[in-house]
């Protein structure tokens, strides 16, 4: 089928719910073939799917993308129509052997792909710990946080000349002898910055761009079969140490990887997609339930999705061959979804996963892996060997206007912040899209709206609605949950044995957990406001003012 044998759909373009969401589809996405959001729904599919499926099914497809009921990850959209077609936003990776020769591999594996504009996740934990001698040459061994460190800069080079910030992740086990030490490599607050009397915390707040330790990479501890099955596993050592320092700063996260998925330690940057093999690769779409209407509609628009996604890993350009040969070996489709807690505000439902909402999880589950299995049987390739993991869809979620992955809606108003021309920070105010929505039609109370800042004081249900949804899904599910800063009433030394008992118990039913203290990170890109404050200066954008590090010294010098 050529690419003239279908028109750009007739449907009316559906409009941006949001005239932010609209800047943020001009500002990252529109380009030439795709300057509209319904070109660029025809362009993307025509590149992705002409030669695969009906000309029927295309003009579905395009129409559900163009009315965002279905949105390609955002490697998809950005590549759509251009010459080279990196699809895929994130590559994973394990390290492999303990020696030189792989040590210089895994830089550059991370540094070939970054370069595509995906991000990169390894597991590090075949590296022996720091100090131990290295038989071959009498020295001693860097370990795997230095090699993390190395990382974290390959990153922060590489994205200075490319259009997108560098997603990095790393993870180690548990019981590896330098664990210790990746659960404090992030603690900035206890580093002070030699010559000065401030601490690297300061310093970030400060300025975004100060070099930190593992600032562009998100670390974690895998957890496995010896720690499920442990007993009183909430209060070993390293897991209580592990949620403490979690509860302070965010990090690290916790993979948990149990029974037939103990070896799937890879996770691409989000942590979303799991595998057990090296240079594999993520393939992500998702559904937007607030959009859709009905079960029935549900099972099409899911059928189209997985369909989509089977011809990405047979379109999609790969960094270099180890990953392509990955690919068509385990061929991993991540379909995910958002719009979850819009679907639920939509009928009046607290956030939680209710009777029909399982019904609604169960189509998506069963459609894709039916299509996934009879859709690659007859292109003659490989079947997937899963099918589903959901993303965190910050931006995507910002262009459908609705809330983002199966997170509740952050706030009903905040402030955002983001770089422009490199490093200036610059600020909005925001009405969330599907507050705005909630309050204008429907007449929905802005103080009724309940928010990711009203259940940071119930973590629990969030941990819960997390396991009941990741029930349907055969990878992970990226989520934050958004907690009260640290050494505040609901958050300090006395809450980490409860909190570690809670997230002991629905451990099994996880693939992935992580949290966010309010006010952890320096660089906080969204802080609620109150709703009348952010009406007040909505369309405006205000330049942050810089502040140099060594203006935080208050008698004190920076070293040169």
């Amino acid at each position: 089928m050529s690419s003239a044998a279908l028109a750009v759909s007739n449907q009316p373009a559906s409009d941006f719910r949001t005239e932010f969401g609209e800047g943020i589809f001009h500002q990252k996405y529109a380009h030439e073939g795709a300057e509209t959001w319904g070109a660029l729904a025809h362009t993307l599919v025509m590149d992705v799917c002409k030669k695969y499926m009906s000309i029927g099914d295309l003009a579905q497809l395009i129409q559900y993308i163009d009315e965002k009921k279905f949105i390609p990850g955002g490697r998809y959209l950005y590549y759509a129509g251009r010459k080279k077609r990196f699809f895929n936003n994130c590559y994973i990776f394990k390290s492999q052997e303990d020696t030189r020769e792989d040590w210089a591999d895994t830089s550059w594996k991370h540094e070939s792909a970054l370069m595509t504009g995906g991000g990169t996740g390894n597991d590090f934990t075949v590296y022996r710990e720091e100090g131990a001698t290295l038989g071959s040459t009498g020295g001693v061994a860097s370990g795997p946080v230095s090699k993390m460190l190395m990382i974290n800069e390959i990153g922060r080079y590489v994205q200075q000349g490319g259009s997108r910030r560098s997603a990095l992740y790393g993870s180690l086990n548990w019981r590896h002898l330098d664990a210790g030490k990746l659960i404090n490599v992030k603690d900035w607050g206890a580093q002070q910055i030699a010559g000065t009397n401030i601490t690297v915390k300061q310093a970030k707040e400060a300025d975004y761009n100060y070099h930190a330790p593992l600032d562009m990479m998100n670390v974690s501890l895998n957890y496995d079969n010896a720690w499920k099955y442990m007993e009183n596993r909430a209060s070993d050592p390293t897991f209580l140490a592990n949620v403490r320092m979690a509860l302070k700063n965010g990090e690290p996260g916790f993979a948990f990887n149990f029974d037939e998925k103990e070896n799937e330690t890879g996770r691409n940057a989000c942590t979303e997609v799991t595998s057990a093999d090296d240079c594999d690769v993520c393939n992500l779409g998702s559904l937007n339930l607030a959009e859709i209407e009905t079960l029935k509609e549900l099972n099409d628009v899911v059928r189209l999705a997985t369909m989509f996604l089977v011809c990405g890993t047979l379109e999609a350009d790969m960094p270099f061959q180890r990953i392509a040969d990955t690919r068509a070996k385990n061929r991993r489709l991540g379909l995910g979804l958002m719009g979850v807690h819009e679907w639920l505000i939509k009928r009046g439902m607290r956030y939680e996963v209710t009777p029909e909402l399982h019904k609604w999880l169960a189509v998506y589950r069963d459609v894709s892996d039916s299509v996934g299995d009879s859709f690659a049987d007859y292109l003659g390739v490989s079947r997937p060997v899963a099918k589903r993991a959901i993303a965190p869809t910050g931006t995507l979620g910002i262009v459908a206007g609705t809330t983002t992955g199966i997170e509740p809606l952050f706030a009903v108003a905040y402030l955002r912040r983001y770089v422009k021309n490199g490093t200036e920070w610059h600020y909005q105010y925001v009405v969330d899209g599907t507050a705005k929505l909630m309050i204008e039609q429907y007449g929905v109370d802005p103080d009724e709206i309940e928010s990711a800042i009203d259940l940071a004081r119930d973590y629990e249900r969030r941990i819960k609605f997390q396991a009941d949804i990741q029930d349907y899904v055969d990878m992970a599910i990226s989520s934050t949950i958004n907690l009260p800063e640290w050494g505040s009433d609901l958050n300090n030394e006395d809450r980490v044995q409860d909190f570690a008992n809670v997230l002991s118990h629905y451990a099994p039913r996880l693939r992935g957990f992580t949290v966010y203290p309010d006010g952890a990170r320096g660089g906080q890109p969204l802080t609620s406001v109150p709703y009348r404050e952010a009406v007040k200066h909505t369309g405006q954008e205000f330049a942050e003012a810089y502040m140099d590090v060594c203006d935080l010294t208050k008698g004190g010098t920076c070293s040169s």
